[in-house]
């Protein structure tokens, strides 16, 4: 499916780089990056009051009933400038699970807040390198959840999480108030997001779905939040490439800009295919939501956009040379973020076997059916 922005999405993407471009300060973002449960308030400030988190919700719920497409857009804005935190992505997952459940108690104590910014959510999946271990060791009583999720981002501050656990052997997706979890910080490679290991003893959640019906539940969810999270990191490679090749054009040597020596040029030129793939990829996916490929084109897009960031991240400080590794320069705080965002919502590894799996059994086999 061809998609092209129309009047409006244009409108919303020029709005959130403006905003985005108001509050944006390097400094602060330097001060707060070793600071453990260090969070950007102005940012989250911004979120709520322009409706980035409420953006998918339906307007009965207080939302702008918009979709993928409207929150790619601002999450891509908001990778160019390294803003903020997981709550993007999360919000919109606990969000979409609360609606999927269908549970108009959860629904009506949860969305607005979670749209308005008042409620912030998490998304606790992860256990160990399993994204969604078959056996959960988090276990679900029919009312309360006991064990522990590790390194969960946004996990620091949320109200609220979706938790991947077990009951009698089958996989159950649950709805833990977390004024009844415990947490510990941790300080990790990207403090902006808040990691934190959440530990459930007789926690009070609520069963959204359980069996066959909760996995399949969860992977959709993890594709909406995957799509999104793949527009912030071709967001990020964008906003490196362009650093690239203006410090290429006005960094000279030989009595020529470096951007001239084929080494240099070469690299550039290919950061800019990558972010082009990158965009294609994560443009599709938002464009396929609720379609039977959408998980297929949510991996597409996920694979794509974190090689394209990973390698921004990589050349461009290679391109600075030596300035690219001082604290100043604040390359590291793109290259921290695009290391973060490789691991959140399952690595490399487990999107790829997502991906084979629909290509080998899913839609592609049924379309030729």
């Amino acid at each position: 499916m061809s998609v092209v922005y129309d009047e409006a999405q244009q409108a919303i993407g020029d709005a959130a780089r403006r905003a985005l471009a108001a509050q944006a300060d390097r400094q602060r973002q330097l001060a707060a990056l070793e600071q453990v449960g260090a969070f950007d308030l102005q940012f989250h400030e911004i979120a709520a009051r322009q409706g980035w988190l409420a953006m998918a919700l339906p307007e009965a719920h207080g939302g702008l009933g918009l979709g993928l497409i409207e929150q790619g857009i601002v999450a891509q804005a908001c990778g160019g400038v390294i803003a903020g935190t997981p709550l993007l992505a999360t919000n919109a997952g606990v969000a979409q699970a609360i609606i999927a459940g269908g549970d108009a108690a959860l629904a009506g104590r949860w969305l607005r807040r979670l749209g308005a910014g008042d409620a912030k959510g998490a998304v606790a999946f992860a256990e160990a390198e399993a994204m969604l271990p078959d056996t959960a060791a988090t276990q679900w009583d029919g009312t309360t959840l006991t064990g522990s999720k590790q390194g969960v981002p946004a996990g620091l501050v949320a109200d609220v999480a979706l938790v991947w656990a077990s009951r009698d052997g089958e996989p159950v997706l649950a709805l833990a108030d977390l004024a009844g979890a415990s947490r510990t910080a941790i300080d990790s490679f990207d403090n902006g997001r808040l990691h934190a290991d959440l530990i459930f003893a007789a926690t009070p959640a609520t069963a959204l779905a359980q069996g066959e019906a909760a996995r399949a539940l969860a992977l959709d969810l993890l594709a909406r939040m995957a799509t999104i999270t793949a527009h912030e990191q071709t967001g990020g490679a964008e906003a490196l490439l362009w650093i690239a090749r203006d410090y290429a054009l006005a960094r000279k040597a030989f009595g020529q800009p470096i951007g001239a020596f084929q080494s240099v040029k070469h690299r550039i030129a290919e950061l800019y295919a990558l972010v082009e793939i990158a965009r294609a990829n994560c443009i599709h996916a938002a464009s396929r939501e609720g379609q039977p490929d959408f998980l297929l084109a949510a991996a597409a897009a996920r694979l794509s956009a974190g090689e394209a960031y990973d390698t921004a991240a990589r050349d461009c400080v290679q391109i600075h040379g030596g300035f690219g590794v001082t604290w100043e320069g604040g390359l590291h705080l793109h290259m921290r973020r695009a290391r973060s965002l490789a691991i959140e919502l399952g690595h490399a590894l487990f999107w790829e076997d997502i991906a084979v799996d629909e290509l080998v059994g899913g839609v592609l086999v049924g379309s030729r059916a």
